[in-house]
């Protein structure tokens, strides 16, 4: 493994609190991916907003002892910090209920901001803060900038449409489902096919999107990359909740594959990486190189 990571990253979207019945914990999708990438090594910044409230300012000194550049979170005197009641079933599996409106549908662009992008390697954007047309046109300035785009598609009804998402998919060059969202999108898209393989050639041809990447929850995930399809079947564990699982795995991902690392060898990182956070309570937990070496060597 290629270790010696050197990529800037700016994540755009949710900063917010997620409850749970007995706890909460910061979060949010784009801020998740954000800190998984700052621990792997990677120069990491955020664009988002928060309230002028106490929650806020707890995130805002949370996000900067983390080592994340905060330049870009902005703090709003008329919207609060986001909160999301969210549920565990039996399972761990999570569902969500979003509070609307909340300071982060509000984003608007700072000179900061705009400089971070221009100066960064990949902009990493998802679906959730495109529900607001503030946040959503925000984004859409961004996206005209020159740099590597990653779409990590996290669909929250009823906060989508489709044709936001089509959209959000033209600027991409590398997107991320899970095999609900892809097959859910291609045939709202008119695809005529049913397997994952065929959809993900369905949605790159579609949208000329050279990466694109499914996941499948214990069964691991699915690489399109460069015309080759790659493949890793999942790691066993027992699993304490899926939050945050999937942002760790793309967090793991694109900084391998942006670092020069081969497409199976980040895939089968990403997936360990996405495994031990499912293993774990909570999005963000601590997990050490020499424990996600130890899941790949259990193959």
């Amino acid at each position: 493994m290629n270790n010696d990571i050197s990529l800037k990253a700016v994540a755009y979207g949710e900063v917010l609190w997620d409850v749970f019945e007995d706890k909460k914990k910061i979060g949010g999708a784009p801020l998740n991916v954000a800190l998984r990438m700052k621990t792997l090594g990677c120069e990491v910044a955020m664009i988002s907003c928060v309230g002028n409230d106490e929650d806020g300012k707890a995130i805002l000194n949370h996000v900067k002892q983390l080592g994340l550049q905060t330049d870009a979170i902005m703090q709003s005197e008329t919207f609060p910090t986001g909160l999301v009641k969210v549920t565990l079933d039996e399972r761990g599996s999570a569902t969500y209920e979003i509070n609307y409106p909340s300071a982060w549908d509000k984003i608007v662009l700072n000179n900061q901001a705009e400089t971070l992008v221009m100066n960064a390697d990949v902009l990493i954007y998802g679906t959730l803060v495109c529900r607001d047309k503030v946040s959503r046109d925000s984004l859409e300035d961004l996206l005209q900038m020159n740099i590597y785009k990653v779409f990590d598609v996290n669909l929250r009804k009823p906060h989508y449409t489709y044709e936001v998402l089509e959209r959000l998919m033209l600027s991409a060059d590398f997107i991320k489902f899970n095999d609900e969202e892809i097959l859910e999108i291609a045939k709202a898209l008119q695809s005529p096919f049913e397997s994952l393989e065929e959809n993900i050639h369905f949605i790159a041809e579609l949208t000329h999107t050279k990466a694109i990447c499914v996941t499948r929850g214990k069964h691991g995930a699915l690489l399109f990359w460069k015309g080759q399809l790659y493949e890793n079947e999942g790691y066993p564990v027992k699993v304490a909740d899926t939050v945050g699982a999937g942002d760790s795995f793309l967090a793991s991902l694109v900084t391998y594959l942006l670092t020069d690392n081969d497409p199976q060898t980040s895939i089968d990182f990403a997936c360990a990486v996405g495994a031990l956070v499912a293993e774990s309570a909570g999005a963000n937990p601590e997990i050490s190189f020499s424990r996600i070496e130890n899941m790949i060597g259990k193959k």
